[in-house]
């Protein structure tokens, strides 16, 4: 039992107080995943019993297999006979074997989330339902959220309040799709994920031997992340462990935040009052970050009043203060963010993968993967596509193009029947081959749609060429801002998204607010001359072309919503778009429960770091096609003003910070007041003196540092003699990266001249 002596006292105490109800509350970085595995292995080794008394419930298969790989090391291959799993695995093992108790056979099948919405399509459209008005999304998450509060389709119909809320919503048949598709999936002989669960729970309420049979053969619960179980899963595990109350679980309340998946934090709260003579043992020491981390996290989470009383504490140093850097907009908070990284890198030998990038929503990726790329730093986005291949900013791209060129039959086909208009792929293809055969352009064919092809789909057809014909207009009109948000409304894009109301449905719509803003931005900026929507996808295009990326070099910054960050840890992170509105989310303010779940969201983001924090935010945002100005969060007033230090990367506004102390008595009760007061300034405030004299390039190299009178200081990159022309790639300071030809470009070389030099 050597595996005794690599804990401390609370830990080795989690690990040996096997017998009875046991509450270990984990502190971030407290090593639970340790205590976790030991207990299991204790009880084999220690304790004698046999692994198929031991059920062992997480959240994800990766974390089950990491801890029964564990587990085998310090139990030997016994451990393999755990009931040790997801919640959703360990359960369709019990109803493979109860199955037909419930009137399904044995080799049911499992709908995924996929064939659960193909289903609810096809149930929408047998009742004659309106398919825009009951997307299958939509839902799919109705009746998902019903049977995780254990809600049947009977129940269900007979809730006035469920009911109630759907005809509000102008979906008053979401109680009869439910029974439909229920009793289409008995018939069928399937269960969809969540009936594993809801149908578990039934097994042991209308079958109590089966229960009674189960509560004896599994003697000892294990819970991991029990802050994350929704009702349905902590009412199957107490009717199980409920014979020998032999219920471990373990988890954080502070890390509580996926409420809109149907957690209850309440179960962990009130733990205690199910099981009065409940241990709790809590592991406070954490071993991942440095104090000043700690503290300032500590001093975020106390201002919850919803939560459990723990000290998190550490002995490790001290560490940096957490650095709060202010940007003058959100395209100069990407720049910040990347300079910050690149100058970190080389200061302290680290390497890309030792930093992370932290978003409230997937949109803010934009800016920040622009910066990144302007830099030539490498960088992957984790639990989503990066922002030009999202799956919605492609689908409006490919209006954008084919409303300029109607010869790009890649957008034709993406956008033809999107949002659906009644024109299937058959149809699709006649036109194809019309094209081809006649050998005439495809927008030729649609104009004379009549001629080519028969039945309904002429008549759609023609609408469909009426609209890109309006867009035309427009485009010829107006700036490339007007135009795009024309398309987006008149394509019916942004009202399809709009309303699916589902947490994904946001984020798509919230993507598209932000390709649209980031189109404002362009035809905003001053410098630009050409503001056509030709000219902006001219220049996107370079972007997504350099997403291609098939480098499979694991050195890269890591970006990610705090939402998936949730269980990782890095050495550097940065937490971008500090500001209310954005984090806070606008949509989590409604009550005390929902911004209490927003700040242990931000308590997630502080500890995943495990030396360096960064802070930022904007003083200005582009939001749904309007430059705002934005307010610091409320949450950084949060933070014990000692732990924080207000950055130098002032970046546009060019002024001193105030020193550290000032900071501290006047950070939580004025900054708020003064920022908004304050003026926006173009990030670049560069004038090119009045004797500006170009140099002779002929000798420019590589790491050579110039000036431009336009773009100011930067740095070359990279000399292109391929062509006919000489081309220098340039690093500018305040314009990001420009690929300038020789023969034309003005360029004055400073060999030793320092960047971000003012004029």
């Amino acid at each position: 039992m050597d595996y005794l002596e690599r804990l401390n006292p609370p830990q080795r105490e989690g690990v040996i107080q096997t017998e009875g109800p046991c509450m270990i509350i984990a502190g971030a970085g407290s090593g639970k995943t340790r205590v976790l595995t030991y207990r299991i292995a204790h009880l084999i080794q220690a304790k004698g019993i046999d692994p198929f008394n031991i059920m062992a419930l997480t959240f994800t298969n990766k974390a089950a297999k990491e801890m029964r790989d564990r587990i085998e090391r310090e139990a030997g291959l016994d451990a393999r006979n755990l009931w040790m799993g997801t919640f959703h695995s360990v359960f369709a093992r019990i109803l493979r074997a109860e199955a037909h108790l419930l009137g399904y056979p044995n080799s049911f099948t499992i709908y995924d989330t996929d064939d659960s919405k193909t289903l609810i399509k096809q149930v929408v459209k047998e009742m004659g339902l309106d398919e825009t008005q009951y997307k299958a999304n939509i839902v799919y998450n109705r009746i998902s959220g019903a049977k995780n509060r254990l809600v049947s389709w009977q129940e269900y119909l007979s809730n006035p309040m469920l009911m109630g809320d759907d005809a509000a919503n102008m979906r008053p048949e979401i109680g009869n799709i439910y029974k439909n598709y229920a009793l289409r999936c008995f018939k069928s002989g399937a269960m969809d994920f969540d009936d594993l669960l809801f149908n578990t729970d039934k097994l042991f309420k209308e079958h109590l031997e089966v229960l009674n049979k189960y509560q004896h053969r599994i003697q000892y619960i294990l819970v991991d992340e029990f802050q994350d179980t929704n009702l349905c899963q902590y009412f199957i595990i107490r009717k199980l462990s409920a014979a020998h109350q032999n219920i471990a679980v373990v988890g954080d309340d502070a890390q509580s935040i996926y409420a809109f998946r149907g957690a209850d934090i309440t179960n962990i709260l009130n733990f205690e009052k199910d099981y009065p003579d409940l241990k709790i043992i809590k592991l406070e020491q954490n071993y991942r970050s440095t104090k000043n981390i700690v503290e300032a996290a500590n001093s975020v989470i106390a201002k919850n009043k919803a939560q459990l009383p723990k000290d998190i504490w550490t002995e490790n140093e001290e560490g940096q203060l957490i650095e709060l850097i202010k940007a003058v907009s959100d395209n100069e908070e990407g720049k910040l963010i990347a300079t910050s990284i690149f100058e970190e890198k080389m200061q302290h030998q680290l390497k890309f993968s030792d930093f992370t990038i932290l978003y409230r929503t997937n949109s803010q990726s934009r800016a920040i993967e622009e910066a990144l790329r302007r830099m030539n730093i490498k960088y992957k986005v984790v639990g989503g596509l990066s922002f030009y291949q999202r799956k919605e900013i492609k689908d409006l791209l490919a209006y954008l193009r084919f409303s300029i060129n109607q010869q790009d039959e890649a957008s034709f086909r993406r956008i033809i029947n999107l949002p659906k208009r009644g024109i299937g792929d058959s149809t699709v293809d006649k036109i194809i081959v019309a094209a081809n055969d006649h050998a005439i352009s495809i927008w030729e064919v649609l104009q004379n749609a009549a001629s080519f092809l028969g039945g309904s789909a002429v008549g759609k057809i023609d609408d469909f060429v009426a609209m890109i014909k309006r867009f035309q207009v427009d485009i010829g009109q107006m700036d490339a801002y007007d135009a795009a948000s024309e398309i987006a409304k008149g394509s019916g894009l942004l009202r399809e998204l709009y309303a699916d109301k589902t947490v994904e449905g946001l984020s798509r719509f919230e993507n598209i607010q932000e390709l649209l803003n980031a189109i404002k931005e362009y035809t905003d900026d001053p410098e630009r001359t050409d503001k056509s929507l030709g000219a902006f996808l001219q220049e996107v295009s370079l972007i997504t072309g350099q997403d291609e990326d098939k480098d499979k070099d694991p050195e890269k910054v890591t970006l990610m919503t705090i939402h998936m960050a949730k269980g990782l840890e890095f050495r550097y992170v940065y937490i971008a778009g500090m500001e209310e509105d954005l984090f806070p989310s606008q949509m989590m303010l409604s009550s005390r429960s929902e911004l209490e779940e927003e700040r242990r969201l931000f308590y997630v983001a502080i500890t995943r770091a495990q030396k360096r924090l960064f802070l930022s935010y904007a003083l200005t945002r582009y939001r749904f096609g309007r430059l705002k100005n934005c307010e610091p969060s409320r949450f950084l007033d949060d933070i014990n003003a000692n732990y924080v230090k207000v950055s130098t990367r002032y970046g546009g506004l060019h002024s001193e910070p105030p020193s550290n102390s000032q900071f501290a008595r006047s950070f939580v009760s004025g900054m708020k007041k003064t920022i908004s007061s304050q003026p926006v300034v173009r990030p670049s405030s560069y004038k090119a003196p009045s004797d500006f004299a170009p140099s002779d390039t002929s000798a420019l190299k590589e790491g050579m540092k110039v000036e431009h009178p336009k773009f100011g200081y930067g740095v070359v990159s990279k000399i292109d003699e391929s062509g006919a022309d000489r081309k220098a790639r340039i690093q500018f300071d305040d314009f990001g990266e420009k690929t300038l030809l020789l023969s034309f470009a003005k360029l004055k070389i400073h060999p030793t001249a320092p960047l971000n030099t003012p004029s």
